[in-house]
């Protein structure tokens, strides 16, 4: 048996809906019986999908490896605006939701590709003078956020199901998806939230595959270690 010292690399988990990143990350620490477990890419509660996770020296490339673009398929509802961007806020405004056509969604779609400035949430853990702004978000308190720099390749509608849209967007690191709905609601004059994510790709690593959150907690360690990459492959992996 290899011993706790010699786990090193990565390993992939398809994250639950309705558990933060640091709860995967607090069960992988016990099945692998290891402290040393870092996350690449924060998930808000109600997203789903891949979480990379970096064991012993794999925590050395935890910056690389979240500075990668990002692919996720999501859901956002039309005519209703929350706190937060997502369906976990309190409602702020409802407004009806105009009849709209492909084109429309496709026109307002097409204003948010390509580089352009964004700005975060409130509702997230970017820090404001050390505080976490949604700690300010919880006093009531709004502060002005600097707008980021930000890339979308690719996006796209899966399915048109008013008041819901499905979609799929590629985006670069520190994209807030949330945001984008909520901007594109904006965009239709109706408002929207995200009311479903999953991150379907980071990088070269794929959702598919990944170690679910009831395998990371019932499979016998010896082959939960199996399954972390070791960090040659990694390397291999990303052409590196």
């Amino acid at each position: 048996m290899r011993s706790k010292e010699e786990i090193n690399g990565v390993l992939l988990v398809d994250k639950a809906p309705g558990m933060t990143s640091h709860d995967v990350v607090a069960i992988s620490r016990r099945a692998l019986g290891t402290k040393k477990i870092g996350h690449c890419g924060t998930l808000d509660p109600l997203a789903t999908g891949l979480l990379i996770l970096t064991v012993g020296r794999g925590t050395k490339i935890q910056d690389l490896l979240m500075s990668e673009d990002k692919e996720y398929e999501g859901t956002m509802r039309l005519g209703v605006v929350t706190s937060s961007q997502d369906a976990d806020g309190e409602i702020l405004e409802e407004h009806p939701v105009p009849a709209l056509t492909p084109a429309d969604i496709e026109a307002a779609l097409a204003k948010f590709r390509g580089d352009f400035y964004q700005t975060p949430p409130m509702v997230s853990a970017i820090k404001k003078d050390g505080v976490p702004l949604y700690k300010l978000a919880r006093q009531g308190r709004e502060v002005v956020r600097e707008p980021r720099f930000v890339h979308v390749y690719s996006s796209e509608v899966l399915a048109l199901r008013p008041p819901e849209i499905d979609f799929r967007i590629v985006c670069s690191k520190g994209f807030y998806v949330r945001t984008f709905a909520h901007d594109i609601g904006e965009e239709l004059g109706c408002g929207a939230h995200l009311s479903a994510l999953r991150r379907t790709q980071s990088g070269k690593f794929s959702v598919q595959g990944a170690l679910t959150v009831p395998e990371l907690k019932t499979r016998p360690r010896e082959e939960l270690l199996e399954r972390v990459m070791s960090l040659p492959a990694v390397s291999r992996l990303r052409g590196a």
